[in-house]
């Protein structure tokens, strides 16, 4: 068995073509398809069904990708943790994070990562928490950050953040009063606009709901945040976010948000790495930056409000009327 076949073999599971898999590594396809074969001879299994619409990997080629994906990624540690040896690092790096906190994270991160270490080339995907938990667990990404992560041998998590979800509407005050705490039996009052199952923000809301028997108003099912935020702006209904997710609209006066009550809705944030590969140098340090850069972000009153947001719906109970 080769690193070659291997990585010829991962090659065309990820594309689904021997054609576009030869492109992409420039050689030529008979040669691919030959090393493929010889490395299905040797294991004595087929690792993929040739099919006419493409490739399918076999239930045994799925067990040889992992473990192939495993130990490319070895070999690529290898290489990253040699070149932050030294005084001018290179590489590749990818974080996987969910929409909520990626508004708020993606691009400080990116400017103060290719400030501090411009020759390494920074990957950031966005997804819900179950899918970048998933890319972790395969190697598509080295760092993850999650909310509500599971407790798992797999996974070595260091928390980041406890988020308070907020009631969020818009800022015209002819389309609602928000001057204080809103109970759960008031929130089940209002037309919500929440993400679909299994969306882990919407699964919260209700669980915590459900407990008291409070059933949401969910008027609206979107799985965009900026199409969500934008629907709230314009006065359709209301969601619940964290602040981060809205700041700069609470600033500028277009968004208005309170805190709920009985029960209040909280989600803890981390950072996630796989026990499953060799964390390197280059994941140390975007580990380190994003902790920090989660910090300043507290700090600066971007991430969490500052004192004097607080005080716009931490006032006195009040009722909020519907939307007309």
């Amino acid at each position: 068995m080769e690193l070659k076949q291997l990585k010829y073999l991962l090659s065309v599971s990820e594309l689904g073509s021997f054609s576009k898999a030869a492109v992409v590594l420039s050689v030529a396809q008979p040669v691919l398809s030959r090393h493929i074969r010889s490395l299905e001879e040797e294991l004595g299994v087929e690792l993929l069904h040739r099919t006419g619409r493409g490739i399918v990997v076999s239930d045994a080629g799925k067990v040889v990708v992992d473990h192939a994906r495993s130990i490319m990624a070895s070999i690529g540690a290898i290489s990253a943790d040699i070149d932050t040896l030294r005084s001018d690092p290179s590489g590749r790096i990818s974080i996987g994070m969910p929409p909520t906190a990626g508004s708020v994270l993606t691009a400080p991160l990116i400017e103060r990562f290719h400030e501090e270490y411009p020759r390494i080339r920074l990957k950031v995907q966005e997804g819900y928490s179950g899918h970048v938990l998933e890319w972790l667990s395969t190697g598509r990404i080295d760092v993850a950050i999650l909310y509500n992560a599971p407790k798992t041998s797999t996974l070595m998590t260091e928390p980041l953040i406890e988020e308070e979800l907020l009631l969020v509407g818009p800022g015209r005050e002819r389309c609602m009063a928000m001057n204080g705490p809103v109970s759960g039996e008031q929130l089940a009052e209002l037309p919500l606009i929440l993400p679909s199952h299994p969306h882990g923000l919407r699964v919260l809301v209700e669980s915590l709901l459900g407990a008291r028997k409070i059933y949401p108003n969910v008027e609206y099912e979107i799985d965009s945040l900026s199409a969500v935020v934008n629907m709230v702006e314009r006065g359709v209904g209301y969601t619940i976010l964290p602040y981060a997710s809205v700041n700069s609209k609470v600033e500028d006066g277009a968004l208005r948000v309170t805190s709920i009550v009985e029960p209040r809705m909280t989600r803890h944030l981390v950072l996630a790495t796989s026990t499953q590969r060799p964390v390197t140098n280059a994941t140390r340090m975007l580990a380190k930056m994003v902790t920090q850069l989660v910090r300043d972000l507290v700090r600066e009153g971007v991430w969490l409000p500052r004192v004097s947001t607080a005080d716009q719906y931490h006032a006195s109970t009040s009722s909020i009327p519907a939307i007309p």
